[in-house]
């Protein structure tokens, strides 16, 4: 009788307060998709561009999201301003569903969640102050508040010496620094980066995300950014998702994900970042030894299970004879070392299954390659 009444106990609906208990990264969230579908119409029919998304962003986080082309990313994001309607599913802000915000309510919402672009979307024939003031402007702001906004803002993306020039006298850089100010005019509270830094080089790209860390740290921010760049990701997001047709594939941290991809979409994304083994290596690799002095090539993968990088000296002592670090290297991402060795061993008395179990007291996946002289 009593296992039959905690049964239906179990059974009733949840108090709001055990709710949050049990799940406080979802009661918690600052944006939250539950089910979310969109269904566009095509040519040959209905498109599925999203797929029962369930997400929970947190506050002050920066959360990436990735996938290849026409995996749902600018779908997803563009639900969070109710650009997009989705077809099915709630979008919830701070637990509000913005899905019945009537136009006041919409206006309101997208003055709270700035939005930068991978094309900056500057007017040509205004200056960098006009460009940023502009929304103020259209909101009725007083003028000396716009001027003390916009003053403040262009000292902070670090443009305070550009406000009389045009965009076609700035940078690549130097025009997402304008989009970013005029993003922020509002005070946002969420901040939306549909592939920010697609358009610039790797140095700017570099100037631009580190901009991007400041203000999460400065101002509080979320920041929720879309790309294909695995390196961006890598270097700026505290946790990441992967979409794939529209659907949610894989998600967790940064380090999680790129140390241990699960999905093979993941892993394909993820490819240009892996250290694989040089093709000039490769060629001198067998799958037997061919001599007695032939060496057993080992890779050691790191994938965040450890804090610290690999102690190089302790772990060539336990292998015994003659170590060569052939190629690779371990890098730290959110407090994690990852990343990968490849070693050459020479033993006379230790096979090549035994140097694969010595080792794997130091790496996380340890793979015999094979042999090499």
């Amino acid at each position: 009788m009593n296992a039959a009444i905690e049964r239906a106990r179990l059974d009733e609906p949840q108090p709001s307060a055990t709710r949050t208990q049990l799940h406080p990264e979802l009661n918690n969230a600052h944006v939250r998709f539950i089910g979310v579908s969109k269904t566009y119409d095509g040519r040959q029919g209905p498109v599925d561009a999203l797929k029962g998304i369930d997400l929970a962003i947190q506050h002050g986080e920066i959360f990436g999201i990735i996938g290849r082309s026409g995996a749902g990313k600018s779908s997803l994001i563009r639900t969070i301003n109710r650009l997009e309607q989705p077809s099915n599913g709630r979008v919830l802000i701070d637990q509000v569903d913005i899905g019945e915000f009537d136009e006041d309510k919409l206006v309101a919402l997208r003055r709270q969640t700035g939005m930068i672009f991978q094309h900056f979307n500057l007017m040509s024939a205004k200056t960098v102050w006009q460009n940023v003031e502009l929304p103020l402007k259209i909101a009725g702001v007083p003028k000396q508040q716009r001027e003390q906004k916009v003053r403040a803002l262009l000292e902070l993306v670090g443009l305070q010496g550009k406000h009389t020039a045009y965009p076609a006298q700035l940078s690549g850089g130097q025009k997402q620094r304008v989009g970013i100010a005029r993003a922020l005019v509002h005070d946002p509270h969420i901040l939306l980066c549909d592939e920010a830094t697609s358009a610039l080089d790797p140095e700017t790209t570099q100037s631009i995300l580190g901009l991007l860390r400041e203000i999460n740290q400065r101002l509080g921010l979320t920041i929720i950014l879309i790309t294909h760049e695995m390196a961006v990701i890598r270097d700026i997001c505290h946790r990441v998702v992967v979409l794939e047709q529209g659907r949610v594939v894989e998600q967790g941290p940064v380090w999680q994900v790129f140390g241990n991809p699960q999905h093979e979409v993941s892993k394909t994304l993820l490819a240009p970042l892996q250290d694989n083994v040089p093709e000039a290596l490769q060629n001198r690799i067998t799958a037997t030894p061919q001599t007695s002095q032939s060496n057993v090539i080992l890779r050691l993968r790191f994938t965040g299970g450890q804090a610290q990088e690999p102690d190089l000296g302790a772990l060539f002592s336990a292998l015994g004879g003659q170590v060569r670090l052939l190629h690779g290297g371990v890098e730290q991402i959110q407090g994690h070392a990852l990343g990968q060795l490849l070693l050459s061993v020479t033993s006379a008395s230790l096979g090549a299954e035994e140097l694969r179990k010595r080792a794997e007291q130091w790496a996380q996946q340890v793979e015999v390659l094979g042999y090499g002289v």
